[in-house]
């Protein structure tokens, strides 16, 4: 059976095919909700055909939105709409695949449920004793414990991810500036963390992306611009050397952000010496800086998904999760 899988958030939809491939595309959820269905189609159109489409979410916190409950029931809609006669499937934190009825009838069972999606799937290259992984996106980074191969986490909402520090609402192109500098920067969204991650070189140019924080390309030359006037400077008055410092600080207190939420995780949960990390997403190098900080961590060994299966996937790890898990429930 062919699958297709589409991981919904408020700013991307990630993909995945059972055959391997994988893609992410921007799409503004919040700001055009109402074009979802056709945004879904048009990514499943440039995918192979599949025999079952499975869906997983985080974009129902959006807040174009009332609640949640009314979030999942449109992007469940949404997805209905895209896949035609194909079955849709949706998973659940409860480690399965339920039908679009179950969804609906709990929908905070598969409210922002691609973690638990990812962290079962990759339970497999940690089968025995205790594992953490990171998952460091564009907008959020999950910092997920496993025992025995399979997730952990006390907690399984994300409020209750939020409080043990299991989800940490920073990742390495849409965070503010603003939020990670406070008070010694400008008070607003003048710039993104993907501004002083092309600056350092540590993200390609796009110059066809301008899903950034003025709508100009995703370029070095625009972020140095993006980040000239968080310190209410311009490109006139401020060097490339002043907006690479600025860009380097953020690089910092992210990495130090993340280090501080994994030694509290390995803390919280006991982990001792775990046996193996695996850091997957867009964002592996934050995580991989962020475990190169002193003191040294006890770990056996560190998995790169991005190593084991290309960037793509690794960019679009939860899609390419559900995908696998999708497809071994059909083969069974």
């Amino acid at each position: 059976m062919e699958i297709v899988v589409l991981d919904i958030g408020g700013a991307n939809v990630k993909a995945a095919h059972s055959s391997g491939d994988a893609c992410s595309r921007p799409f503004a959820l919040w700001k055009t909700p109402t074009g979802l269905p056709g945004a879904l189609s048009a990514i499943l159109a440039k995918l192979p055909a599949a025999d079952l489409l499975a869906i997983t979410m985080t974009g129902e916190l959006c807040d174009c939105f009332e609640t949640k409950r009314q979030g999942v029931h449109a992007i469940l809609d949404a997805a209905a709409e895209a896949a035609g006669v194909i079955p849709v499937r949706v998973w659940s934190t409860d480690g399965r695949l339920v039908d679009i009825e179950a969804a609906r009838e709990d929908p905070l069972r598969v409210a922002a449920a691609n973690w638990h999606a990812l962290a079962t799937y990759v339970g497999r290259f940690v089968p025995s004793g205790a594992g953490i992984l990171i998952d460091v996106g564009s907008t959020t980074t999950d910092i997920i414990p496993l025992q025995g191969g399979k997730p952990s986490a006390f907690g399984l909402t994300d409020p209750d991810r939020l409080q043990h520090r299991e989800l940490l609402y920073t990742g390495i192109r849409r965070t503010p500036v603003c939020a990670l500098l406070c008070n010694t920067v400008a008070a607003e969204v003048f710039a993104t963390a993907l501004a002083a991650y092309l600056t350092l070189g540590l993200v390609p140019e796009e110059a066809d992306h301008q899903d950034t924080a003025d709508g100009r390309p995703a370029t070095r030359m625009a972020a140095h611009a993006r980040l000239a006037r968080m310190i209410c400077a311009d490109t006139e008055s401020c060097s490339l050397a002043a907006t690479r410092e600025l860009a380097q600080r953020v690089f910092e207190v992210q990495r130090h952000w993340l280090r501080q939420a994994l030694n509290y995780v390995i803390e919280a949960h006991q982990l001792v010496r775990p046996a193996a990390i695996v850091v997957a997403g867009s964002g592996e190098f934050l995580a991989r800086s962020a475990l190169a900080m002193p003191p040294p961590l006890r770990i056996r060994q560190t998995i790169s998904l991005a190593d084991m299966l290309g960037a793509e996937i690794s960019a679009a790890a939860c899609a390419h999760a559900v995908a696998m898990l999708a497809a071994e429930e059909q083969g069974a």
